[in-house]
């Protein structure tokens, strides 16, 4: 991967799967992390919001990332969501991750508890001290109520293995200033992909992603190429699948998991309290919109 893009242009937030018990299925979910590596995907993000980690153990996020990493760690990059609300477990997932050996942590800010900026750099710092690997910050308000301050990205690029921002608070403009700060930054919104790229950024955590591997991909390397009517062109068609996956109330893991089983990956889509499973309405509603956009 490029130092520009150091974990590459698409990874996507993956999906966890279960058994009928609710315990986690290891090869279901490595079947998508294959599934997500053969469809365009540079790395995958494993237990973050859409692999519903705040649903899941210490060892049961070892377990996954065991599973990934021996599914696709050889030809993909594989990042582990560390991000909790307390910051003793992030390190313990962090120290974890490291033993496995994967390429880098993703660290989204504490949710629920809504520290302040000094709050966070003591939150990161703790969690980026634990070990040698890079890491991704994640700045999600919409789901954290706390933004991350440019202050504050500031202060962790004196970590030098803090590398990269996966940016989801809306403000665009802000990609230029985090890129000045030596930051990769990579969008955190699927349908705000070619704005990011637009203010700098490097690429896309996604998780429509799911569905959309390839054409996602295409939409990223075509703007790389400065093919940005090809780019638009991509975008535009995607369009019904951003709103069926993303635009609902019941999306992420709901919509992602939907989507696999419409796809013939998994064949449930089973999630952990408190989501639920989308109903058939909205399953029906789901594969109306990835029809839309080619998709199935």
């Amino acid at each position: 991967m490029s130092s520009t893009a150091p974990f590459g242009r698409l990874l996507t937030a993956m999906a966890t799967a279960f058994h009928e018990d609710g315990s986690v299925d290891l090869d279901a979910t490595a079947r998508i992390a294959v599934h997500l590596v053969d469809n365009g995907n540079d790395g995958v993000v494993v237990s973050g919001t859409t692999g519903e980690s705040p649903t899941t153990s210490v060892a049961e996020d070892g377990e996954i990332l065991r599973a990934v990493h021996d599914a696709v760690g050889d030809r993909a990059t594989v990042i582990a969501g560390v991000g909790t609300n307390a910051t003793a477990h992030s390190v313990e997932l962090a120290q974890q991750a490291a033993k496995i050996g994967v390429d880098g942590v993703l660290l989204v800010s504490p949710y629920y508890n809504k520290p302040g900026q000094a709050g966070l750099r003591h939150h990161f710092g703790a969690v980026v001290e634990a070990t040698d690997l890079p890491v991704m910050l994640y700045d999600v308000p919409g789901r954290t109520a706390t933004l991350i301050e440019l202050p504050t990205y500031e202060a962790m690029r004196g970590y030098d293995h803090v590398v990269a921002v996966k940016e989801a608070s809306g403000l665009l403009p802000r990609t230029a200033q985090l890129v000045d700060m030596g930051y990769s930054v990579y969008s955190g919104d699927d349908v705000a992909t070619l704005g990011y790229l637009a203010y700098g950024g490097v690429g896309l955590v996604s998780v429509v992603a799911h569905a959309a591997g390839q054409q996602l991909a295409a939409m990223i390397d075509a703007w790389e190429r400065g093919d940005h009517a090809e780019a638009l062109r991509i975008h535009t068609g995607l369009l019904p699948a951003f709103d069926a996956v993303m635009g609902v109330p019941n999306y992420g893991a709901t919509t992602a998991k939907a989507a696999l089983e419409l796809l013939g990956v998994i064949d449930n889509r089973r999630v952990r309290g408190p989501l639920v499973a989308l109903d058939d309405d909205e399953v029906a509603a789901l594969r109306t919109g990835l029809a839309a956009a080619g998709l199935i």
